[in-house]
């Protein structure tokens, strides 16, 4: 019998990789890990790269004098 599996489901469970890590990262994975409460290494992982990739309240209104964009002309075809 086969079972269909959604493309990015089997993608998911499927592709799995190893890193090396030295001790003292290793040590600062296990705390995040811990303090997020995260269920694995790998979410812990994609926990902070989230979090690195979010736009942090110090960036927003950085530059308060720039007007907003405004096209010049209509330069695409819909």
């Amino acid at each position: 019998m086969l079972i269909s599996i959604h493309p990015w489901f089997h993608r998911r469970m499927s592709e799995r990789t190893s890193v090396q890590l030295d001790r003292d990262t290793k040590s600062i994975l296990d705390k995040v890990k811990r303090e997020k409460k995260a269920k694995s290494y790998a979410e812990a992982i994609r926990m902070l790269a989230k979090e690195a990739m979010r736009l942090g309240s110090s960036e927003m209104g950085s530059l308060p004098k720039l007007k907003p964009f405004r096209r010049d002309q209509l330069d695409r075809f819909d």
